[in-house]
């Protein structure tokens, strides 16, 4: 296993936690004593599942679920200290007599955004958005408006996208290659992943490596059929992806056109989240559970697991998580890492967060009683 990578000055290290959860939005701050504390809150009672900070620090875009009333986005200018509401993505009017059906389901797919579920940003300032039931957006001016790609939703393979824990397909995960902002990468649930040279003027279906299990064994390997779970890339070294899918643990190093699946990972190679070093690709945590209709942890223990050797190893850390029996479960939003890599946080569906700051070697528990934690992300 390949040494711990050097760590940061302490005072370079992120003091400013985002937690989006079932009953507001908290914003958490480290205190000149290193202890973290809960410095103001907002949309009290609104489900928060995502945040997305602009590096930076200053603008941020907050998507609330507000059921029957819809998606809403709210939008910071000042670093979370206040928001106004921007527009929301919204989709076209569904033309009369267009059938467009969830595949298995056999259910009408709605023209209409039920979840806002991603954000990336490129460095040509575009941020793209990811709805439930698989529709793209982009802003140009940090959401005062969107426009929908029509490239990818008039794509008829989209139509064979089946979704998997919700009734719907969505996109989880939106990478803009910070070399080129025109080369962007999604993560669809389930509808595989998906790649574009040229800010989504074409698709490219792709994936090669990744394994279904649960489809029929001729169908195992469709591209199309994949559940990735979550993605995230390498900053520094871009053509290193890494992936939490329903079926396994899997790395990229070419950008997502093909993966490997990582073997003997314990306790289980199954989860939702995963978090990259922001400068040693090879370095990488997630967040372990029993899959499909139990999604607790392993025995009743919370832990994280971290590779240093592109996954060649894989150790568990739990120093400071609770002894079992522990019931919480991480979803794929609510585990980050901050810019110097030093510092990890995630949170659990029974309002538990935890703090890390040595790579995950020594955790600490900040919060036991939030809601339900949707997304965790540091801002810089």
């Amino acid at each position: 296993m390949s040494s711990s990578p050097k760590p940061f000055p302490e005072d370079e290290m992120s003091s400013k936690i985002l937690v989006g959860t079932r009953k507001g939005l908290f914003i958490l701050t480290r205190d000149a004593g290193g202890a973290w504390k809960i410095s103001a809150d907002h949309f009290l009672g609104d489900p928060v599942p995502l945040v997305h900070c602009e590096k930076g620090g200053k603008r941020m875009l907050a998507s609330l679920d507000l059921g029957h009333f819809g998606t809403k986005v709210r939008r910071s200018l000042d670093g979370g200290e206040s928001f106004e509401e921007v527009e929301a993505p919204a989709y076209p009017e569904k033309p009369e007599g267009e059938i467009d059906k969830c595949p298995w389901r056999e259910i009408d797919l709605p023209w209409t955004t039920k979840l806002l579920w991603s954000f990336g940003q490129g460095s040509d300032g575009v941020v793209w958005a990811g709805t439930i039931p698989g529709g793209v957006f982009k802003t140009a001016d940090f959401g005062e408006s969107w426009t929908m790609v029509r490239s990818l939703w008039d794509d008829p393979r989209r139509k064979q996208w089946t979704g998997g824990g919700y009734d719907f397909a969505g996109v989880h995960s939106i990478l803009v290659d910070p070399r080129d902002p025109q080369q962007v990468t999604l993560g669809v649930s389930v509808g595989g992943v998906w790649k574009t040279p040229d800010a989504g003027t074409t698709w490219e279906l792709v994936g090669q490596g990744q394994r279904a299990a649960y489809n029929p064994p001729e169908l195992e390997f469709d591209l199309g059929g994949q559940d990735p779970h979550c993605i995230v890339q390498s900053p520094n070294h871009p053509e290193r992806m890494w992936m939490q899918h329903h079926c396994g643990i899997f790395r990229s190093d070419d950008a997502g056109r093909t993966w490997i699946e990582i073997e003997d990972v314990a306790p289980s190679a199954f989860g939702f989240a995963v978090a990259v070093y922001p400068i040693d690709p090879d370095t990488a945590w997630f967040v372990p559970a029993q899959k499909d209709e139990h999604r607790i942890p392993v025995d009743g223990k919370v832990v994280v697991t971290r590779t240093r050797d592109g996954g060649k190893t894989i150790e568990s850390l739990r120093n400071g998580l609770p002894e079992p029996p522990a019931f919480d479960l991480t979803f794929r939003h609510a585990l980050d890492v901050d810019n110097t890599g030093n510092c990890l946080a995630f949170g659990s569906t029974t309002g538990s967060l935890w703090v890390s700051e040595d790579q995950g070697d020594q955790w600490s528990v900040i919060s036991e009683h939030l809601p339900p934690v949707l997304c965790v992300r540091f801002l810089d």
